[in-house]
């Protein structure tokens, strides 16, 4: 399979531009590039934790918005850049303490949209949240 980067990709350069951002701030590490995928964990710890002791779905969906966001960006070439225009969550189990991964996928790479698709797993493999995001291609002025 070819790879889909179109910029240099190395997990030092992600941990890179990462440091001092939301990704940092919710400990998000990545983990591998593929050829056609990206992963990354998140802790469940009290960064990203509801009150009540679970894992915030809105921390889900930050960890899934930041692998596909990032695969994305490096999915374009230096003259563009790519914004997130939706994203849609199912959350279906729940998890107390450890770690979530997100691996995401593309299902479209258009000129003007990319498509991902993220699933969101606990430390066993079982899937805690289902994602899709659409992002918009766009031109540097």
């Amino acid at each position: 399979m070819k790879p889909i980067w179109k910029k240099p990709i190395s997990l030092e350069w992600l941990a890179q531009i990462s440091d001092g951002s939301l990704v940092s701030h919710l400990g998000i590490e990545f983990l591998e590039i593929g050829p056609d995928f990206l992963r990354a964990r998140m802790p469940v710890d009290s960064r990203t934790k509801q009150p009540i002791g679970l894992l915030h779905g809105g921390a889900s969906v930050a960890l899934a918005e930041t692998v596909a966001s990032t695969a994305s960006h490096c999915c374009v070439d230096e003259e563009h850049y790519c914004v997130g225009i939706e994203i849609n969550a199912n959350h279906v189990r729940k998890v107390k303490s450890g770690w979530v991964e997100a691996l995401a996928r593309p299902l479209h790479l258009g000129q003007s949209t990319h498509v991902w698709e993220m699933q969101v797993t606990d430390e066993n493999g079982l899937l805690i949240s289902t994602c899709r995001m659409t992002l918009s291609v766009l031109e540097i002025n």
